[in-house]
C-alpha cells in the first residue's frame, strides 16, 4: 500500500437509464434513479479513487455507508459522484461523497472501505462453503 493522500478526490459520471430506475431494480415503483444504483456509483467512485494507492494483489471492500437521497432524478439525466478521502486509519479509509444531477445535489454520504489482500479475502469467503 502506498501513502494514501488525504483530500484526494475523484468524480465519476453516469447516465440515468431505464435499467437504473427504482421501478426496474425493485427498490420502488417510481421511474426515478434508484437509491441502490446511486449507492453503487458512490462506492465505485470511492473504490476507483482508492485503487490508485494500492499495491498489486490488494483491493478494497466497502464496510459502511451512510447516505441521504435528497432529490429524485429522472431517466435521461446525468449524475456525478465525487468521492474525497477524509480519514485514513491504517487499512481503513473514510470518504465524504456527494452526488449531483444536472440540477441539484441529490445525496451526501460517509463511506468506509477496508484494504484487503484480494486472494486471501476471497479464499476466506469461499471457505464458508466447506464448513
Amino acid at each position: 500500500m502506498k501513502e494514501i493522500k488525504l483530500q484526494a478526490s475523484l468524480t465519476k459520471e453516469c447516465l440515468v437509464t431505464n435499467e437504473r430506475l427504482a421501478s426496474h431494480v425493485g427498490s420502488g415503483i417510481v421511474d426515478v434513479y434508484a437509491t441502490p444504483m446511486m449507492i453503487a456509483l458512490m462506492e465505485n467512485t470511492a473504490a476507483t479513487l482508492l485503487a490508485e494507492f494500492l499495491d498489486e494483489g490488494e483491493t478494497s471492500v466497502g464496510i459502511a455507508i451512510n447516505a441521504t437521497h435528497e432529490a429524485a432524478t429522472p431517466s435521461g439525466m446525468r449524475v456525478w459522484a465525487t468521492a474525497t478521502i477524509v480519514e485514513v486509519d491504517r487499512k481503513r479509509v473514510v470518504f465524504h461523497i456527494e452526488a449531483r444531477d444536472e440540477k441539484e445535489r441529490i445525496s451526501t454520504a460517509a463511506h468506509e472501505r477496508f484494504i484487503v489482500n484480494k486472494d486471501k479475502f476471497e479464499a476466506k469467503a469461499n471457505n464458508k462453503r466447506n464448513n
